[in-house]
């Protein structure tokens, strides 16, 4: 086990922060962005890959998503795993262009996409209690092989806390602002 590294740790719990914001931007709030696609993957050439890894995705108009697919062997598992996303979108296949019109939000779609977005955030949040986790255990490793005193790695532990708690201040702030913007409040 790795010695206690509490730069490592902040830069874990950053990433978890990152990774959701990210998540968050792909959530739709009524308007096309090319960021709705990211979470989607797509089985080809026996892997799961980033659908922008297969093709270009662009937003020609406000409420029109275009995904021009690079290899036309590959625009029906692009389609598949759009739809099957739950995105709530239907894509229209125009050889390797699939159109994506982005249909208003219902207030129905709007609970589910504000539902999706607290998953993403228990997700991170999840992420950040075993980084918590693993910075303790390294603290208590170290603890036996006496790099730490038992006083330093309480000490250290309540460092890891507090970095814990931040970052979980930080997920539920972003969380709440999206859940706003996706409502409408």
């Amino acid at each position: 086990m790795a010695a206690y590294n509490k730069a490592d740790l902040e830069r874990r719990m950053a990433g978890a922060v990152e990774a959701l914001k990210h998540d968050l931007q792909g959530l739709r709030t009524g308007r096309a962005s090319i960021n709705l696609l990211d979470p989607v993957t797509v089985e080809v050439y026996g892997s799961s890959m980033p659908i922008t890894q297969v093709a270009t995705v662009s937003a020609p108009e406000p409420r029109m998503l275009s995904v021009q697919v690079w290899d036309k062997t590959n625009v029906g598992p692009v389609d598949k795993a759009i739809r099957s996303a739950g995105l709530g979108l239907n894509p229209i296949v125009d050889g390797q262009t699939l159109r994506l019109p982005i249909p208003d939000l219902t207030e129905e779609r709007r609970k589910e996409l504000a539902k999706l977005a607290g998953k993403y955030a228990e997700a991170a949040r999840i992420a950040a209690r075993n980084v918590r986790r693993d910075g303790n255990d390294s603290l208590k490793t170290d603890e036996k092989k006496g790099v730490f005193s038992e006083d330093e790695r309480k000490r250290h532990e309540t460092e890891v806390q507090k970095l814990t708690d931040a970052t979980i201040v930080e997920i539920d702030a972003a969380a709440a602002a999206k859940e706003k913007e996706i409502l409408g409040k």
